[in-house]
């Protein structure tokens, strides 16, 4: 049942691998240049390539990605994620400069993957190393990603719609989403995309999680008083030459899973592909529900695998190791104790929270195997050191980073 679940995610990160997605949706005029940013940059831009050969480009992957055979004619600019460095700000300053050469007959192709947030930064009214530090603290603060992009977007030169509003030309943007509910304006901070988010919202995040940042909040309130431009926002006229398309997500991830299991005879039931808050609530929900099949057979009967998605959050209170997705099934053992199930929780991109772990896996006897071990579930727990409970019993998922980025993936077979 392991290599099942293994092989569940496997076979659904190669359904909806970031090339297959991207080549049926390439415009049918060549463009004049190819941008693509993301940590699915690289296989949507050899999409493109294979579509538009000889064409300039400019791809912005995170930096430390294997870089495959590209042709002459372009460049790689590698910017850093989750928290943006210099190379981030030398990525968007190239790119901001290569947009605004274009003429208005021209086409740019832009494509758009989760992590284009951070590796394609160009602050606006704060200096690198306060967006550094506030990028840390939303990040630890458990905001979710439709607030941590509200506050970034009116902080930056190119998020917001801004980049579309940096070129004369006519844009094809299309977009692989990491975001629950797919909102083109949130993934990587919709740089293409009408930004309906405003400076008091922005604030309102800084509020909400008691973030003292006094540059950002002087900037922010500059705008709210009229005195900066707001992000362009729906029906601006710049964005009848734009065309955005969301070309994949995290239900074309669970739905390639579903297509596995009932393969091999599991009845299989997406759960959600929207699932926000903390990971310990969701686990939560999750534990009430394999007990209440196992009890009753309500809502479904046993067996059944269920998949589910979406972006978990962490708000982090220890100094340890782990991610959402560790998290989540360190928890989802926690409250099934000796009545373990099998489950498989990972981040699509390869990498959960601060460690090389895309995630991790349960077994149904998890819970007494750490005993046995002397480990103290509830003290990993509570230093948000998951990385380190898991590593302990030999259950971390460890695949590597694999360019695609389609949020988090979820599957637990109720037996």
């Amino acid at each position: 049942m392991r290599e099942a679940l293994i092989g569940s995610l496997h076979h659904a990160l190669t359904a909806a691998h970031p090339a297959r997605l991207t080549t049926p949706h390439l415009p049918d005029e060549p463009p004049a240049l190819i941008l693509a940013v993301g940590k699915a940059a690289l296989p949507m831009l050899q999409a493109a390539l294979a579509r538009f050969p000889g064409t300039p480009y400019l791809a912005v992957p995170k930096a430390g990605a294997a870089l495959p055979a590209l042709p002459p004619g372009g460049e790689v600019l590698p910017g850093a994620h989750p928290v943006p460095d210099g190379r981030s700000l030398e990525a968007a300053r190239r790119v901001l400069q290569a947009v605004a050469r274009l003429r208005p007959e021209q086409l740019l192709l832009v494509l758009i993957s989760g992590g284009g947030s951070a590796l394609l930064c160009a602050p606006w009214g704060v200096d690198l190393a306060t967006q550094q530090a506030l990028t840390q603290a939303l990040l630890r603060s458990g905001a979710d990603i439709q607030e941590i992009n509200a506050l970034r977007k009116h902080l930056s030169q190119v998020k917001g719609g801004r980049l579309a509003a940096a070129t004369r030309a006519r844009v094809w943007a299309l977009y692989l989403s990491d975001v629950p509910g797919d909102d083109l304006s949130v993934i990587a901070s919709g740089p293409t995309v009408p930004d309906p988010s405003t400076y008091a919202e922005a604030l309102a995040v800084l509020e909400r999680y008691g973030l003292e940042f006094p540059a950002v909040r002087a900037h922010l309130e500059q705008g709210l008083r009229g005195e900066l431009p707001e992000t362009p926002k729906p029906g601006d006229p710049l964005f009848t030459r734009v065309e955005n398309r969301l070309i994949g997500s995290n239900l074309t991830l669970l739905q390639a899973a579903r297509a596995y299991w009932q393969e091999r005879g599991y009845p299989t039931v997406i759960l959600s592909d929207r699932f926000q808050g903390e990971a310990r609530e969701l686990a939560r929900f999750h534990a009430a529900l394999v007990e209440s099949i196992r009890a009753s057979g309500e809502p479904f009967r046993p067996p059944v695998v269920l998949l589910s998605g979406g972006e978990a959050s962490v708000r982090v209170r220890g100094t340890g190791r782990g991610g959402r997705n560790q998290e989540f099934l360190g928890w989802l053992c926690h409250y099934l104790g000796e009545r373990g199930v099998w489950a498989l929780a990972a981040d699509s991109d390869g990498i959960d929270g601060n460690t090389e772990a895309a995630g991790a896996l349960l077994s149904p006897d998890t819970w007494v195997r750490a005993h046995r071990f002397g480990l103290d579930l509830k003290a990993h727990l509570e230093q948000n050191d998951t990385h380190h409970f898991f590593r302990a019993l030999g259950d971390l998922l460890i695949t590597g980073e694999t360019q695609s980025n389609l949020n988090d993936f979820r599957a637990l077979l109720v037996e």
